[in-house]
């Protein structure tokens, strides 16, 4: 993503960061102002490292990719976005994740970014699915799975999650009865992931009844993860 000066009196001309890297965490503000920049959105700021003239920020730990592959941010400049200090312990809060989203869809649209890393979940998704997938929540839609968690197809056909711990401190496996690799899993999965981010975690066996879907029994079992069996 290519930045222009501003009035901060940071030089941040001249970055060409193909991917932005959201931690989801607070991260310790520099000594000094080069290669960082204090965002403010809705009255939250957040801090962005790895401008020009600053120290480069690594590579980030990905597992899954949406649109784009490993070879594709091999050797890229990464920018990372983080909570600012004052929202220390508020960064897991649905508020503070709706605003970390919008300020990243801000992000993209301002330059040449070729990903999004969600760090909670080590997804790397392509901008342009990244926006596609979190506007429509941003206006009241349902929660964006495809680029806040991950989903991954074990050898058994079973789906996993990785993200939606951040969000419920609780995983999600899910099954099909008729055991094997149901190809409607991953449909039910996203909509199952946006049941359980607006009802919280769960401490006991469950019926969701999701539109379009039908009745997916729930169970969990002490803080493991929530076990989903589906038609």
């Amino acid at each position: 993503m290519t930045h222009g000066a501003d009035d901060s009196g940071i030089d941040a001309s001249g970055i060409d960061a193909s991917v932005i890297d959201a931690s989801g965490g607070g991260a310790a503000v520099p000594a000094g102002k080069v290669g960082w920049l204090e965002l403010l959105k809705d009255g939250l700021t957040f801090d962005l490292k790895g401008l020009s003239g600053g120290n480069p920020v690594p590579q980030p730990d990905v597992a899954a990719h949406l649109g784009v592959t490993a070879a594709d941010l091999q050797d890229k400049a990464v920018l990372t976005l983080a909570p600012g200090p004052h929202l220390a312990g508020a960064e897991r809060l649905l508020p503070v994740i709706r605003v970390t989203a919008a300020l990243l869809r801000d992000l993209v649209r301002t330059g040449a970014a070729s990903a999004v890393v969600w760090l909670p979940a080590r997804l790397a998704v392509r901008t342009d699915l990244f926006e596609k997938a979190v506007s429509p929540w941003l206006e009241g839609g349902p929660f964006p799975t495809p680029a806040l968690v991950a989903l991954h197809r074990e050898t058994s056909g079973k789906l996993r999650t990785e993200g939606l711990k951040f969000l419920i401190n609780q995983e999600l496996i899910i099954e099909s009865d008729s055991g094997g690799a149901s190809v409607a899993l991953p449909k039910v999965a996203m909509r199952l992931v946006d049941w359980l981010v607006a009802h919280g975690p769960l401490s006991g066996p469950t019926e969701a009844v999701l539109a379009g879907t039908g009745a997916v029994f729930l169970e969990v079992e002490g803080g493991g993860p929530i076990l989903a069996r589906c038609d």
